[in-house]
């Protein structure tokens, strides 16, 4: 299975947070599946890290790369098409990062791991 993990779910997995689902945990846990990381979720990290909303050992910069790699991750990038369709949703959620990534999830075929419930108010499959 292939799956697109939003920001909220990486950090909880990265971080062993107990927020994290079980579900979630397992499809992210086993390595028969595809974790996909968009481009938009590396952008959203370091913003927050910049604002002082997230702390990350060592560089920002780093950080989010190196532990995709080690978690066997795949980054998925942000495409134009992703772009224009992101900027075509219904204003459901005004939250661009999270219209990025259900714009990625449409085009791509894609579930998205999320707890956010304003992600499943879109046409996207959601895994909680």
């Amino acid at each position: 299975m292939r799956a697109l993990i939003d920001t909220h779910a990486l950090l909880w997995w990265l971080l062993a947070d107990d927020r994290l689902s079980p579900v979630a945990r397992d499809l992210i846990a086993d390595g028969a599946n595809k974790i996909l990381v968009s481009a938009a979720t590396g952008y959203e990290i370091s913003l927050k890290a910049a604002a002082g909303r997230l702390t990350v050992p060592g560089a920002i910069v780093a950080f989010v790369p190196s532990r995709v790699a080690a978690e066997g991750f795949e980054s998925l990038p942000i495409s134009i098409e992703h772009a224009a369709r992101a900027g075509t949703l219904p204003s459901i959620d005004r939250d661009p990062f999270d219209r990025l990534l259900v714009a990625q999830a449409q085009i791509e075929g894609l579930p998205i791991v999320t707890a956010d419930p304003a992600i499943g108010r879109y046409d996207v499959e959601t895994i909680w």
